[in-house]
């Protein structure tokens, strides 16, 4: 029997309730990481070597290796990606050294059993296929078997990405190599990616890293597929479009089927129906090749240290850049700054596909003890200063917290345990309730997050938060 959420607003009123403790408590810089993959997993960092994964299917937590960050300071942040590559610093896929219709065998050490996760091939044979893994093998060259067999076997050519969860954590602090580390769940390990160059030598405050992953909870969020009528070395043409010329731009192009099907690009900018990608196709595009448009895995865009200048990180070029935003933001994200790439709106104004707005910002409150709302135009690589939003008086600082969901950013205020829901399509701001548990001092550090229940079409979103300078950890149902 499919589940019936039959909670009304009034009526049924929000309460929160206690989880699991955290296995340490909470202390300055320290933050939850938030995974949208299969099973949510939340990765809570509290120094450069303690880490642990919470598992909000059981309820439950279990340390991991330790970080072994070079930094861990005021600024630290990290963020989700989107698939991992094993134990590579940076590659935008691997490539099997066997297979058979039904497994790859990989030259990956698997650490996990990795059954209900997924694979996509990027290239070779069976390029374009999502595999749902059944089982697979642990240890060094793991082979992985999958629900369903191929027509073709799959072979040394066979080049994949793992769906599995991957974080990015930034030390910030006075950068040194390890500062920037990701940590892999199925390989359970930690790698050092391109830590410094392209970044301050410095960086304090605070900080907040955005991903804007193509893969969420189990597939590929599209915002917008078709048949293209024509292709080129750089170029997918769909004659039947009238998109907004760019607006498309730093959007992910993949081809879904036919002729070049699993090829992912970047698109470097679009006009009314044709969209150009930053690098050549392997294999050019025709009237058979379907796609889709879907937000970037391979971008990191990073903000704060008390300074205007926003980064974005390559995952596939192990690369920081220093962004150039046609108009600049018009002051810096103070103490407590937020952060939201904003994907999942429901509003039909936000997911019309000739003038897309779902997908193209970065919302973020200044903080600061402020109550300033900006948003990064990621498509126009611009910023909207002071965002006009009502009643916009709440300040916030140290000690807020701040999870994204749908159409909303929810908050809470400093320590004090008042709550706040922001609306993305309204630009209102309401009193979403209080939590009353006595929290310890404010601590920099975001330690909120949100799981969905799901069901069918049912989605049951709780907001979840260890209290600062605590272990204590509460949920409460969005009602």
């Amino acid at each position: 029997m499919a589940t019936t959420n039959g909670n009304k607003k009034i009526l049924d009123l929000k309460r929160w309730e206690f989880c699991t403790p955290a296995p340490a408590a909470t202390v300055a810089s320290a933050l939850v990481i938030s995974s949208r993959h299969y099973r949510q997993q939340q990765l809570y960092v509290t120094s450069t070597t303690t880490a642990w994964l919470y598992n909000p299917q059981e309820d439950g937590w279990a340390q991991v290796p330790s970080p072994a960050l070079s930094t861990f300071a005021a600024g630290a942040c990290g963020v989700a990606g989107a698939f991992s590559t094993g134990t590579t610093v940076a590659a935008s896929s691997l490539t099997a050294t066997a297979g058979s219709t039904t497994t790859i065998t990989t030259n990956q050490t698997i650490a996990r059993d990795l059954r209900g996760y997924s694979v996509y091939f990027v290239g070779g044979t069976n390029a374009g296929k999502l595999k749902t893994i059944a089982s697979n093998t642990i240890g060094t060259n793991a082979v992985i078997t999958f629900d369903s067999a191929e027509a073709v076997a799959f072979d040394n050519t066979s080049q994949y990405r793992l769906k599995t969860p991957v974080w990015f954590v930034f030390g910030a602090g006075t950068l040194a190599a390890a500062s920037f580390r990701k940590y892999c769940f199925a390989t359970n390990s930690w790698t050092s990616l391109q830590g410094v160059t392209g970044l301050p030598a410095t960086f304090g405050t605070d900080g907040r890293l955005v991903s804007t992953p193509a893969w969420i909870d189990t597939g590929f969020q599209s915002f917008a597929t078709g048949t293209a009528t024509a292709g080129a070395a750089t170029t997918l043409t769909n004659s039947g479009k009238a998109w907004a010329t760019n607006q498309w731009a730093n959007f992910q192009l993949r081809i879904t089927g036919g002729t070049g099907t699993g090829q992912i690009r970047t698109v470097a900018s679009n006009t009314g129906t044709v969209l150009t990608v930053s690098a050549a196709w392997t294999t050019n595009p025709d009237a058979t090749s379907t796609y889709s448009l879907e937000g970037n895995d391979d971008f990191i865009y990073l903000m704060g240290n008390n300074a205007v200048a926003m980064y974005r990180y390559s995952i596939s070029g192990n690369s920081w850049s220093t962004l150039a935003p046609t108009a600049a933001r018009a002051a810096a994200p103070g103490l407590a700054a937020s952060g939201h790439w904003v994907w999942d709106v429901s509003d039909s104004a936000w997911t019309a596909e000739n003038s897309i707005i779902n997908g193209r910002r970065i919302y973020s409150f200044r903080g600061g003890a402020g109550a300033l709302l900006d948003y990064y135009d990621i498509a126009a690589n611009t910023w909207v200063s002071g965002v006009t939003y009502a009643p916009a008086t709440e300040t916030f600082t140290t000690g807020t917290k701040y999870a994204y969901s749908g159409n909303f950013i929810y908050m809470q205020k400093d320590a004090t345990g008042r709550w706040f829901r922001f609306n993305v399509v309204t630009h209102e701001q309401d009193g979403w309730n209080t939590m009353t548990y006595t929290q310890g001092a404010a601590l920099l550090g975001d330690t909120c997050f949100d799981v969905e229940y799901r069901d069918g079409a049912t989605e049951i979103v709780y907001i979840y938060m260890v209290l600062n300078t605590s272990t204590v950890m509460l949920r409460q149902m969005v009602v």
